[in-house]
């Protein structure tokens, strides 16, 4: 994986050390709140409901045991002993006083760690496939080109004050597990008919307010213009981008009101004015951090352990659900859950972090990732090593079986910390998995995602879910909407709204309801909630939602 250079670890240093002069400024009052705010947000700072919240960024998802270990140190002397992953592969501190958030930030720099661009109106937290360099299912591995992207992006002199915040997502697999098209920018590696890689460029995508897919507006971009490209398209954002209006200010406002097709002209115009400035330069560099890639020394060992531990029904329960084929036929990919039911989905508490820093090491080439679905992977682990593997996990409380099911609940922190929810998303989260635990349902219902947002932003993804639930505010009580039929995979659409939304107490029967009519409508055992949906459309679903609602008025 990538390791700073020095000039990197100059540039962190140096922010790390303008941070902590602001703070002491705020803290004496030579600075008010409101001169503080935008040079804390430059450094990931947010003030939420209760405390400061400090984002801090881990770059397309990936870590090392060693920056596991300090994020474990980090949430048991400055915080409250646990950290939150989020859906941007980032992790979240809920509780840091101001005075320690300058040694929280060197701390970070220690294992080359950062929270810059976390906020802002600025290029964020670069995202890749959480599977990537380790799926067999993939062209190349998009971490190189992420991490390119990420040193461009990375206090870009022209795009530190964008009109809004702008996201970016790769891949480099048909299956798409970075969700690239409800990003500003998604990016796939593909080849062309002459076995030439390069990228296809989505722009315009994006969740929140007025959520939209993404358009395609390169097909086919040689890969060696894919930072001019990129140059070009945020430019052209840059220039047309509203700032009158911050709920019309994102790039898919932008793309929707002048048309794909005016967009592209205007990026291929401004494309062809920047492509000589970069010179290669980008090239020799990618050559670089690739190197930084490469694959790991694979192991060489049998794999009858593997064989033989499916007799256990526990971990074979755990294999079926939370493995993945991996690039090598003697590796698996873990999914370390974060969702046990009952539990704050995407926490995980500092004792779980230094295990999990611990397996990586000794189990799996010194390489974690956080997916954007809130759960951990181990990326490379050899079918010899998953026993010993699973019995660490569950001594530690990390072996629920439920990757993929309808316990592995995206939600965002809602209004339990966020100062911009309108509802609680944890408690519903909470609430919806331990009972699908009680009906012991969850593997007859098969693969179903539930996305779950606090308040229109949706930061929980909620318009990609299967079923995804939006809390809001009505006259002062929270009210959850429900929308059925999302995806946020490689054929990303965005979920069609029930009706009416249901109180805080009605949403979980609701749900329930939901499942039965679903169970009751499939076509047989194989065919999931959303080829269900897909076949039979809302009106069979939404007569079952609102059955209670209909008896009670009559």
């Amino acid at each position: 994986m990538y390791r700073y250079t020095e000039f990197d670890d100059a540039f962190v240093r140096t922010r790390a050390a303008q941070f902590r002069q602001q703070v002491a400024r705020r803290i004496d009052g030579s600075l008010s709140e409101d001169e503080f705010r935008p040079l804390r947000l430059m450094n990931g700072l947010y003030l939420q409901l209760h405390a400061y919240m400090l984002r801090v960024a881990i770059p397309y998802g990936t870590l090392n045991s060693a920056q596991m270990r300090q994020l474990a140190m980090i949430a048991e002397r400055w915080d409250k002993g646990y950290g939150h992953f989020t859906t941007r592969q980032n992790i979240q501190f809920n509780w840091p006083a101001l005075k320690d958030v300058p040694d929280i930030i060197d701390a970070l720099a220690d294992v080359g760690m950062h929270s810059i661009q976390t906020s802002g109106n600025t290029i964020r937290n670069v995202t890749a496939d959480h599977f990537a360099g380790a799926t067999a299912d993939e062209i190349a591995d998009p971490r190189p080109v992420a991490e390119l992207l990420r040193q461009w992006s990375t206090d870009h002199p022209e795009f530190q004050f964008l009109p809004r915040k702008f996201k970016i997502a790769v891949t480099g697999a048909e299956a798409d597990r970075a969700v690239i098209r409800s990003h500003d920018i998604g990016i796939q590696i593909v080849r062309n008919d002459a076995g030439e890689t390069g990228y296809r460029m989505i722009v315009g995508g994006g969740l929140g307010r007025t959520p939209m897919v993404g358009k395609v507006i390169r097909d086919f971009l040689p890969a060696a213009d894919l930072l001019p490209y990129a140059e070009a398209i945020v430019s052209v954002y840059n220039q047309l981008g509203r700032r009158d209006n911050k709920f019309k200010a994102r790039v898919k406002i932008t793309v929707h009101e002048h048309g794909i097709d005016a967009i592209r002209a205007r990026v291929e115009d401004r494309f062809a004015q920047v492509r000589s400035q970069f010179s290669g330069v980008d090239q020799h560099l990618l050559r670089d951090i690739e190197a930084a890639f490469a694959p790991p020394a694979w192991k060489t060992a049998d794999t009858a352990p593997f064989d033989a531990a499916q007799a256990d029904p526990l971990f074979r329960s755990w294999a079926d659900t939370n493995l993945s084929p991996h690039r090598n036929p003697d590796y698996a990919i873990v999914s370390v859950s974060l969702k046990k039911p009952g539990a704050t989905p995407g926490d995980a508490t500092a004792a779980q972090m230094r295990l999990l820093a611990d397996l990586a090491e000794t189990l799996g080439h010194d390489e974690l990732r956080i997916s954007h679905e809130q759960n951990v992977i181990l990326p490379h682990v050899h079918k010899s090593d998953l026993p010993a593997l699973h019995a660490a996990l569950r001594a530690a409380d990390l072996a629920t079986a439920n990757i993929g099911l309808i316990s592995d609940i995206i939600a965002c922190p809602g209004m339990d910390y966020c100062a911009l929810a309108t509802a609680r998303s944890i408690p519903i989260a909470q609430k919806i998995a331990t009972r699908f635990d009680d009906l012991k349902l969850e593997h007859e219902i098969g693969a179903l995602k539930i996305k779950i947002s606090g308040c229109i932003n949706a930061c929980g993804h909620h318009h990609v879910g299967h079923i995804g639930i939006l809390g809001l505010d009505r006259a002062g009580v929270e009210n959850y909407q429900i929308t059925l039929g999302g995806d946020g995979t490689e054929t990303t659409v965005i979920g069609e709204r029930a009706g009416p939304g249901f109180s805080a107490d009605q949403i979980v029967p609701a749900i329930e309801r939901l499942i039965h009519a679903y169970l009751d409508l499939r076509a047989g055992p194989v065919e999931t909630f959303l080829q269900t949906y897909r076949r039979l459309g809302l009106s069979p679903f939404k007569a079952a939602l609102y059955l209670e609602v209909r008896a009670n008025a009559a």
